[in-house]
């Protein structure tokens, strides 16, 4: 109940939220009238009554089926993923052109005169038309939406996820069919309206066709930008609620196979019995094994597992790491292996050569599973990097640790397994890495600047995807940042769009504070308005550091950054 209630409520909510308007238009004309049949007087007389909820019907099909199984079926087929938007939009336009010029939708009818004429644009039930403005009907992703698309995306589609999928889409649907029914009412009320049978064609033909070009050429994006969306407040309330953060956790699905998983309290000081390990699957690449085999951990029975989830780019893994390699040298000949999950939160972090680049710079020699798909990040229903699991002899998860710290208990208990494993072994002593954790709450949380996951942003309006001119506001709180200056966001990282660059000013706390940045050029860095240095940026996306040990370790951080290179986030320690 809980799943279909947030469901309704998301779909509701993005329902009435501006990213809706350049459908509606096409809704009212196609759902309120269809042609006269032939011979007949040439006049729009009211279509049948079954007919706007046919075009919804069709509408909540097939974006539901494209939302939750296009990635996954694309894939499978080999088919780039834009390929479905890109039909749809096509049959938009080839009905929106038949409805302005008769002589073309008379040529599009000829191979299928034998059949029984009917109209695909504006007469029959309406159905496909819903099908064809499903495939490009783009709400906004709100957090119910972004939970749908991340389980369909990893494949994790079960009973929950489609319940989701099919009530959100049903909530989207209500305020559509109302709209509309006052399309077919108008039509059905207004003398006026249905003597005009040509010019009510040419204005549908003209709203078809006009959503079919501003589609392609991303123009609902840019009116979203230009309107303020009054919904983001209500959407944020529902998914922090109790009920919408348990009914979104799709990107863990509760299955058999790691449902014990709850029985392990994060960071406990004991050792608990959480039951058999989920397996590692949907590895896309496995690293630093022997002619790249794939390790299976019924194989590994007798060992004792740690599996590390973990990013390159990720600051908390950075800090993380040193930790797991040091173990991974003390006890490797002790009976301990280590497997570390590749788990990306960037697409970049998905090529091999990257990750093979921060394999060595950590001075990484256990084995490492690109886990591009995210598959066995949610068939753990991990969620945060780095976190650690660890597995007995036996294959029995014992303990999980998410984040950083709790090192010292996760070694304590690591050599608890490893001397019931082996009894009589002579283990080495502790390791003796320092925890560079910072204390929590005591450095700004970590800034994205892609549009798919800001959170701090101070600057004046909105900060949405796509071109936007922006400028400092008189003043910036704590642990928020702005831009100026004519830039690029893209989901996952913003970039100056103009020869003369773009600035960022970010007021933080931190002793070291590093940018994930990718492109050519230099960045000119300056802390509390003092001298400025430079930092050469060249290559792939990676982590450079931007505040010295001799900086303060609060202030404001200005970075004018020049055209050609993408920021991507910003991590505090």
């Amino acid at each position: 109940m809980d799943i279909v209630l947030i469901g309704l409520l998301g779909g509701l909510i993005t329902g009435i939220s501006p990213c809706i308007l350049p459908v509606l238009p096409v809704i009212f004309l196609t759902a309120g009238a269809q042609p006269a049949a032939p011979g007949k007087v040439p006049e729009v007389i009211p279509a049948k009554r079954s007919r706007p909820y046919w075009i919804i019907a069709g509408l909540v099909l097939s974006f539901s089926v494209v939302t939750l199984l296009g990635s996954v079926l694309l894939g499978l087929l080999g088919i780039p993923p834009s390929a479905i938007r890109w039909a749809g939009v096509a049959v938009l336009l080839i009905i929106g052109v038949g409805m302005l010029f008769p002589w073309f939708e008379q040529l599009l009818e000829k191979p299928f005169q034998r059949l029984p004429r009917r109209k695909v644009g504006e007469g029959g039930n309406g159905f496909g038309m819903g099908l064809a403005l499903g495939t490009v009907f783009v709400p906004c992703a709100g957090p119910v939406l972004a939970a749908i698309i991340v389980a369909g995306a990893t494949g994790r589609i079960g009973p929950e996820t489609v319940l989701l999928t099919l009530s959100f889409a049903i909530g989207v649907a209500i305020p559509l069919l109302v709209f509309a029914l006052a399309g077919r009412g108008v039509a059905q009320r207004i003398r006026g309206f249905r003597k005009r049978e040509r010019t009510i064609r040419i204005v549908g033909g003209v709203a078809l066709v006009a959503l079919a070009v501003g589609l392609a050429f991303n123009v609902p994006q840019a009116l979203q930008r230009l309107l303020p969306d009054y919904t983001s407040g209500i959407q944020k309330d529902l998914a922090e609620s109790d009920a919408g953060k348990s009914a979104l956790d799709l990107g863990g699905l509760v299955t058999d196979e790691n449902r014990d998983l709850d029985r392990c309290a994060n960071g406990a000081e004991e050792l608990a019995s959480c039951g058999k390990a989920p397996s590692i699957r949907g590895i896309e690449t496995w690293l630093n094994t022997e002619n790249g085999e794939a390790l299976d951990l019924d194989q590994l029975e007798g060992q004792v597992v740690l599996i590390d989830f973990w990013a390159y780019s990720c600051i908390n893994c950075q800090r993380s790491i040193p930790h797991v390699v040091a173990w991974d040298q003390a006890y490797g000949d002790h009976g301990l292996t280590v497997i570390g999950v590749h788990s990306p939160e960037y697409a970049f972090e998905k090529e091999r050569s990257n990750v093979e680049s921060g394999i060595e710079d950590f001075g990484i020699e256990y084995p490492v599973a690109m886990d591009n798909s995210l598959s066995t990040w949610t068939n753990y229903r991990n969620r945060y990097w780095p976190a650690h699991y660890l597995i007995d002899a036996e294959g029995t998860v014992r303990h999980i640790s998410f984040g950083e710290g709790n090192y010292a208990t996760t070694e304590k208990l690591m050599r608890e397994l490893l001397e019931a494993a082996n009894p009589g072994e002579q283990l080495p002593t502790e390791t003796d890495v320092i925890d560079a954790t910072p204390e929590l709450g005591s450095t700004t949380p970590e800034t994205f600047l892609g549009s798919s996951k800001d959170r701090n942003f101070a600057g004046p309006g909105e900060y949405r995807a796509g071109d936007g001119d922006f400028r400092f506001p008189e003043g910036l709180q704590p642990d928020t940042f702005a831009l100026d200056g004519a830039w690029t966001v893209e989901t996952q990282y913003a970039t100056p769009r103009n020869d003369v660059g773009g600035d960022i000013r970010l007021r933080y706390r931190g002793q070291e504070v590093r940018a994930v940045i990718a492109g050519s050029g230099a960045l000119e860095v300056a802390v509390d308005g003092g001298g400025t240095r430079t930092v050469e940026i060249d290559g792939t996306p990676r982590s450079y550091r931007l505040v010295e040990d001799d900086d303060p370790s609060s202030g404001t951080l200005d970075v004018q950054v020049p055209k050609g290179v993408q920021v991507y986030s910003f991590t505090f320690g």
